[in-house]
């Protein structure tokens, strides 16, 4: 016999269709794919919105389904009582008007909303875990003030995208303690939505490098046609095996295909490993990964990155399942560190962009220990 769901608030900037709140949040209310089966063992019972769009669908799910709209972050952490009622809190920082900075960063309330929803607990006197949606926030001082704060309180705290969770075509794990020489990751999109996506499909797999993961020296932003002058022959063939695992890329070569698109992070870890991702924007319509080894056969490894590109959006109920994983276990299926890092190389990377220069990052010389977490299991969908 199954315990019964735990009850969980969501706080989110939106709530509309294929908005980040629905395609969490309707798979609570839902089910995985919508059609009301196979739901994962949580109940929604309070939601806070920041805004309430055109277009918005709050009011109309939260009244199918029974679920309380709360005019402030603290009633739905508390459902207007003196304690912590909730199980879980999930934080939906993505989608809706907000301003952007001059580094074309848009500045969601995410430190926000973690701040508020940590008022409560303290007030309450109770701790319940948190999940934070993508990036943690749009700037270094935030997003660190927010591990900082879940380490202080000892909120369990699970943050990111759906990247390391989502498909590998193949199911490309590597060894804990793999002897990585070189690395190339493909992307596309904007940089700074789908340019995150990228550096966390990254992390995922070189913080399972010998020695673990040491943090971040210097990041460096190129466009256009300078990008290809920073690819070593190595990382030429390595880009090769990452776009083979891409089915549907345009024929002719990215340089042509992409133009002043193409985009390259170039991130230079403490330990001396090299990564560059690739953002084709015009070439390619998947994410991928290849990178060398040492000792091993084949010296060169390459998986896809798997997104469903049209609704229900599967990759989606890979993040629920670990989201629901933690609030029943009480524990973080990986490191926030991994989000926090991924987040400081973003802003980064923002940053070399605006000012056209590479950009030192003494403050993410961050390290720490990969978990193990499972990841989508085939089949994959079209």
């Amino acid at each position: 016999m199954f315990a019964d769901p735990k009850p969980v608030a969501a706080i989110v900037t939106e709530y509309r269709e294929n908005s980040h709140a629905d395609l969490i949040l309707g798979r609570i209310l839902e089910g995985y794919s919508f059609q009301g089966k196979d739901k994962p063992n949580l109940k929604l019972v309070s939601l806070y919105t920041d805004q309430v769009p055109t277009g918005d669908w709050s009011r109309l799910v939260a009244k199918k389904h029974d679920v309380l709209i709360c005019e402030t972050i603290e009633a739905a952490v508390t459902l207007g009582t003196s304690d912590v009622p909730v199980e879980g809190v999930i934080l939906i920082g993505e989608n809706g008007n907000y301003p952007t900075n001059a580094k074309g960063q848009t500045l969601h309330p995410r430190r926000q909303f973690f701040e508020k929803t940590t008022d409560a607990f303290v007030k309450a006197g109770r701790i319940v875990p948190v999940f934070n949606d993508t990036r943690l926030a749009a700037n270094w001082h935030d997003a660190k003030w927010m591990c900082d704060r879940a380490a202080e309180l000892t909120v369990p705290m699970m943050a990111g995208s759906v990247m390391p969770l989502t498909w590998r075509d193949p199911a490309l794990n590597l060894p804990m303690g793999s002897r990585i020489a070189e690395v190339v990751a493909v992307g596309y999109g904007d940089i700074e939505t789908s340019g995150f996506y990228a550096l966390e499909m990254l992390q995922c797999m070189v913080e399972r490098r010998r020695g673990g993961e040491s943090g971040v020296a210097q990041v460096r932003y190129i466009e256009g046609k300078d990008v290809w002058r920073v690819i070593g022959l190595t990382e030429r063939l390595l880009l090769n095996s990452a776009l083979e695992r891409c089915p549907g890329t345009k024929s002719g070569s990215p340089r042509d295909n992409c133009g002043e698109a193409a985009a390259a992070f170039v991130i230079d870890y403490c330990d001396r490993t090299r990564a560059v991702v690739l953002m084709l924007t015009g070439h390619v319509q998947h994410f991928s990964f290849a990178a060398r080894l040492r000792g091993t056969v084949p010296s060169v490894v390459a998986c896809r990155f798997h997104l469903q590109q049209a609704r229900p959006y599967n990759h989606f109920t890979h993040q629920v399942k670990a989201i629901e994983r933690m609030i029943w276990t009480g524990q973080a299926p990986y490191p926030v560190e991994r989000t926090l890092l991924t987040s400081g190389m973003h802003e980064a990377l923002m940053a070399s962009r605006h000012e056209r220069r590479p950009v030192d990052t003494p403050h993410l010389v961050l390290p720490y220990r990969p978990i193990d977490c499972a990841f989508a299991p085939g089949p994959i969908p079209s």
